[in-house]
């Protein structure tokens, strides 16, 4: 039995039938409980579900803002009342207000001056008229037809499907639960124990601090100037497609005017197209940590050596497969320094393989969007008698670093972290560590 199943049963034999919504208000449990328990109870013979779809009326955000502030057809018959010149119209009067406040006979113009059409009685009417239909939307979910069709042309409300679910009590009484007998002989229960990833995410920070770094963190969700148009990615590339990233609702402000103007000079200079400062305030889901490393990299106002890595979640719109996730870790890491060399880079990543058991590690000439020389990091898997490539690196260009932070060279890579612990377990499917597989979390055994 569900903790709170025998409430939710005992208001059901009161009430006979009620919403899932309604269930959680009475009851004070959480909607994701209430199903469950639901779920229980209709599987047991106590209840039944009957699922139905409606429309329903929703009013969006500038109709709120409207009804709190005030409509702008009004405060362009305001102005009409007093004869004034279209000259005085806001933006949004002219590109909204006037068109409403004539369609609705509130106003004329008589050359380049508004009149009034109406008695301001006539016009308050109108207004608390489209104010009653907002209390109305918001309480019923719809209004008079004439008015919601108004509203759904000024893009003021929505309509949207809703789906309710009523639960049906069928006169089973549910039996008392008899007390739990300890004496019983139960298996005894396994110790806990720290997940793969987990392991190897503590490890990796270890080494990275051993070896003098500072440690990055930020959010998962980035604007698109932070996570592609830093890093000297043009807007028109195609990792920058729905295909391949996922973008979400909603608009970032976009940072300091300056820094913002030194990065849109590169892109026009560099790749010889007009920057788009809305395709740059774009949210997405991260797409790699690197963006972490531009933000600290804009925030280095000293101009002092610095040495960053990060390991956190990143998302790619791909399928899954055996070796793909659309959700997976990176490891991040840069050095910020005038003396920095490539051959300091790539001490940097033998030794860091090293610590964590791999003796074999090449690498490879290879090409990223945003460094210049680049290269792809492989090791040697004896169990297998072949090279694997497990990350990328090289030097950032200067159309990345100098508008960040006005320094060069800066030593950059991006590492896997699934795909080396897929190899320290001997393992061939990536998404064995997602599948909360208990027998695999038992038996895995990580020495690092």
């Amino acid at each position: 039995m569900y903790k709170g199943e025998d409430r939710v049963l005992e208001l059901l034999s009161r009430r006979k039938e009620l919403a899932l919504e309604d269930i959680s208000k009475e009851t004070g449990l959480n909607e994701d409980t209430v199903r469950r328990i639901v779920e229980s109870l209709k599987g047991s013979g106590h209840a039944t579900v009957s699922t139905s779809e409606s429309q329903r009326v929703v009013v969006l955000p500038e109709f709120e803002q409207y009804v709190k502030s005030g409509f702008p057809e009004e405060s362009v018959f305001r102005k009409a009342l007093r004869n004034a010149p279209l000259s005085q119209l806001s933006q949004e009067e002219k590109a909204i207000g006037i068109r409403w406040a004539k369609v609705k006979g509130f106003v004329s113009i008589e050359g380049t001056n508004l009149q009034a059409s109406k008695e301001e009685s006539e016009v308050s009417a109108a207004l608390e008229e489209i104010r009653k239909a907002y209390s109305e939307i918001k309480a019923n979910g719809t209004c008079d037809s004439v008015l919601l069709d108004e509203l759904l042309r000024r893009h003021l409300v929505e309509k949207k499907s809703v789906r309710l679910s009523l639960v049906r009590y069928t006169g089973k009484v549910l039996e008392k639960v008899a007390a739990f007998d300890v004496t019983i002989p139960a298996e005894n229960a396994y110790v806990g124990k720290s997940h793969p990833i987990t392991k190897i995410t503590k490890r990796m920070k270890e080494i990275m601090v051993e070896l003098g770094f500072e440690e990055m963190d930020g959010g998962i969700v980035e604007s698109s100037f932070w996570n592609f148009d830093a890093l000297f990615q043009p807007q028109d590339h195609p990792a920058r497609e729905l295909a391949d990233t996922f973008y979400l609702k909603g608009k970032a402000e976009l940072p300091d005017r300056k820094l913002v103007q030194r990065v849109k000079a590169a892109h026009e200079k560099g790749w010889k197209y007009e920057w788009n400062p809305e395709e740059a305030s774009r949210l997405v889901l991260r797409t790699h940590t690197t963006c972490l490393s531009a933000r600290y990299l804009a925030d280095m106002k000293d101009k002092k050596p610095r040495k960053y890595f990060a390991i956190g979640r990143v998302f790619r719109n791909e399928a899954t497969d055996y070796k793909h996730l659309a959700e997976f870790h990176q490891v991040e890491g840069i050095i910020a320094w005038e003396n920095a060399k490539f051959t300091d880079l790539l001490g940097i990543l033998k030794e860091f393989y090293r610590k964590l058991g791999f003796e074999k590690i090449r690498f490879r000439p290879s090409f990223f969007p945003y460094t210049e020389p680049s290269l792809e990091i492989e090791v040697y898997y004896e169990p297998r008698k072949q090279w694997l490539e497990l990350g990328g690196a090289g030097m950032f260009r200067p159309e990345v670093s100098l508008p960040l932070a006005g320094v060069y060279p800066v030593l950059a890579w991006g590492l896997s972290l699934e795909r080396p612990l897929m190899l320290l377990l001997d393992l061939d499917d990536i998404r064995t560590f997602y599948r909360n597989d208990a027998d695999f979390l038992k038996s895995a055994r990580l020495k690092i």
